[in-house]
């Protein structure tokens, strides 16, 4: 049975579910009609340290970095139009295989050049993370319930390291600037 998270909720992960060695955490939303230029959204995963930090450019898997050097981190690729039913873009990661100095995993969708086209993710509805496990068995969904108007993208969720399992965080929270602003964010000096 998946569990419906709200934001702020934590969960174990590896503990509840013995033997959980690779999920998949699906992401999707719908937009909406603008009659503006058209929206790209964007996922991708920051691989942090202990201390949250983004130690290299090469630790962000998303459209233009498929996998992680590791292959612990893999993207299924660009969905540009986010048309249709279900997860518009699917990141797959296999726990035994992330570096031991990666202890979190931090979740984003934004929206691809959204200055230059004037949107914001209050016009992005139905925004949503599942982790599913290798079947297809929906473990978990954390959708996102708040109107972000004068973000351009949200960090939507994170899986982290903790005493030796993992756990999911459905964080919701609201960010600006494109990939290269939240790799700043997160530390990183490039």
């Amino acid at each position: 049975m998946s569990l419906d998270l709200t934001k702020g909720q934590r969960v174990e992960l590896t503990k509840t579910h013995p033997g959980l060695k690779k999920i998949k955490i699906g992401l999707g939303w719908d937009v909406n009609p603008s009659g503006g230029k058209a929206f790209d959204l964007d996922s991708s995963v920051f691989m942090l340290d202990n201390n949250g930090k983004l130690l290299s450019s090469k630790d962000v898997v998303y459209f233009k970095n498929l996998q992680h050097e590791s292959w612990s981190v893999i993207h299924s690729g660009d969905n540009l139009t986010g048309a249709g039913e279900g997860d518009d873009e699917v990141v797959t990661v296999e726990f035994d295989k992330i570096p031991s100095n990666i202890s979190k995993l931090a979740c984003v969708i934004n929206i691809y050049d959204a200055e230059n086209r004037r949107q914001n993710f209050g016009m992005v509805n139905n925004a949503f993370a599942r982790v599913s496990d290798e079947t297809g068995k929906e473990l978990l969904k954390y959708e996102l319930a708040e109107d972000y108007s004068i973000e351009t993208g949200v960090i939507i969720c994170e899986i982290y390291r903790h005493n030796g399992e993992w756990k999911f965080s459905a964080l919701g929270q609201g960010i600006k600037g494109n990939l290269n602003d939240v790799s700043k964010g997160f530390g990183l000096n490039a």
